[in-house]
């Protein structure tokens, strides 16, 4: 008799309910995107961090930067998968940056 069992160490596969939980109807830059960047990328990409070469601090930097920010965050090939040492951002937090650019990345 053999027993077998999973084990999956990220949040959306242990609480797969709170994957509901991501709005998808309601991105902006300042809501969403912008708290995605702080708490996942400025750590390195601002004025003030040490760590990477590009900036995402402004709005402005941002748009300039986000078919590099896409590929990164999607960890595609031939791009730097970021966060940098870290896990892949979750996949609400990618969706809610797709639709953010799909819609235009505005500024609001």
């Amino acid at each position: 008799m053999f027993f077998v069992s999973c084990y999956y160490d990220n949040e959306e596969a242990l609480y797969p309910v709170l994957n509901n939980l991501c709005d998808t109807t309601n991105v902006t830059y300042s809501g969403t995107i912008f708290p995605i960047l702080n708490n996942s990328c400025l750590g390195c990409h601002s004025v003030s961090a040490t760590g990477g070469s590009i900036l995402l601090s402004t709005y402005a930097e941002v748009v300039g930067s986000a078919p590099r920010i896409t590929g990164s965050i999607k960890q595609l090939p031939g791009f730097f998968a970021m966060p940098k040492n870290g896990g892949k951002l979750k996949s609400c937090s990618i969706t809610q940056w797709d639709i953010w650019v799909r819609n235009g990345m505005q500024n609001n």
